[in-house]
């Protein structure tokens, strides 16, 4: 049932595949003909079997969009760790030896790892939480020789989202965070949110999981210790779960919230983050412009320029909430 569902979803320690999409997909721009294939190499700390995710889709198009069609003059090299952090040097290191032209990586732990590969090889990184705490980049303005990419700024807005909660529930004592223990970035996440509780007064549930086979597991004993909401700290194993995560948290009367727009859409309570989308999308155009002759070095860090709240009205209601007229003001988007 739900269990076997995640039980069929994860694919073991490591998992390698390469895609063949459809060459019916509309392209604006032929960059090459025919005859000359580039090649990159993606590694992320996600699954092949939810593979693509939303924002991994959104990257493919724009890489469509600007000339790269796969398997007409693109070949992309995937590399899935199934939420793993020990695959990924390994994995990495397959990459650097095939050699692909650029890794993109997603997010803190397969970046680290591919940086630690190559030294020469652009990187390109997407949904990095502090590119400069997690010590991937030294500056923003001017990257590392071979590395730049796209900041969530998920750190900073990690008090912020909890603070929505709060106004959203000002009665709110116990909620658990739910996050990938392996993702490097979730850890500096996790802490923002104990911080940020502390001084809303709220306790909080440390409700880490190694796998996506404990996710179930971890929800049911949240609930039982009387947990009243869910925070999901987001990276690609918890994207390529979302839907499951929603919907047993809300069997369990545990309403969810997180950055990601996907799991509001879903049935989530509430979310408050950049687009996740737009920062893949942004990743495949810097991902052009270096297959083209760009530096990384010459290609800043880019952060999130803007922050949606979405609120999904519906949940409230079936959760007997009713959000207050002033945040129901400053939302982005609410959902009926």
């Amino acid at each position: 049932m739900r269990r076997r569902e995640f039980l069929r979803l994860v694919g073991g320690t490591a998992a390698t595949w390469s895609s063949t999409w459809p060459s019916t997909w509309p392209i604006a721009a032929r960059a090459q003909e025919a005859g000359q294939q580039r090649r990159i190499g993606v590694l992320t700390q996600g699954s092949v079997h939810a593979h693509p995710s939303p924002p991994f889709r959104a990257f493919l198009k724009t890489l469509q969009d600007a000339g790269w069609e796969e398997g007409r003059n693109l070949k992309i090299e995937w590399r899935f760790s199934e939420g793993k952090a020990e695959p990924l040097p390994g994995l990495a290191r397959e990459l650097v030896q095939i050699p692909v032209e650029v890794i993109i990586t997603a997010p803190t732990e397969p970046t680290l790892a591919a940086k630690r590969a190559t030294s020469t090889i652009p990187i390109v990184f997407v949904q990095v939480a502090d590119p400069v705490q997690s010590g991937v980049v030294t500056n923003l303005a001017r990257p590392d020789a071979n590395v730049t990419g796209m900041s969530a700024l998920a750190t900073d807005i990690a008090g912020k989202r909890l603070a929505l909660v709060k106004e959203a529930l000002p009665n709110i004592r116990h909620m658990s965070v739910l996050w990938n223990k392996p993702s490097k970035g979730a850890v500096l996440i996790r802490d923002e949110l104990l911080a940020a509780a502390r001084q809303l007064d709220i306790e909080i549930q440390d409700t880490g999981v190694n796998n996506v086979e404990e996710i179930e597991g971890a929800l049911r004993e949240a609930a039982a210790k009387l947990s009243t909401l869910v925070a999901v700290i987001d990276d690609p194993v918890m994207q390529g779960h979302m839907e499951a995560v929603v919907r047993i948290a809300t069997s369990l009367r545990m309403p969810v919230v997180s950055q990601s727009a996907g799991y509001v859409r879903s049935g989530g309570f509430m979310s408050y983050g950049p687009d996740l989308n737009e920062l893949y999308r942004r990743g495949a155009e810097y991902v052009n412009r270096i297959l083209r002759g760009a530096k990384p070095s010459d290609l800043p860090v880019q952060q999130p320029e803007k922050f949606s709240l979405i609120l999904n009205l519906k949940t409230a209601r079936a959760f007997g909430i009713e959000f207050p007229a002033l945040l129901l003001a400053r939302a982005d988007e609410v959902i009926e």
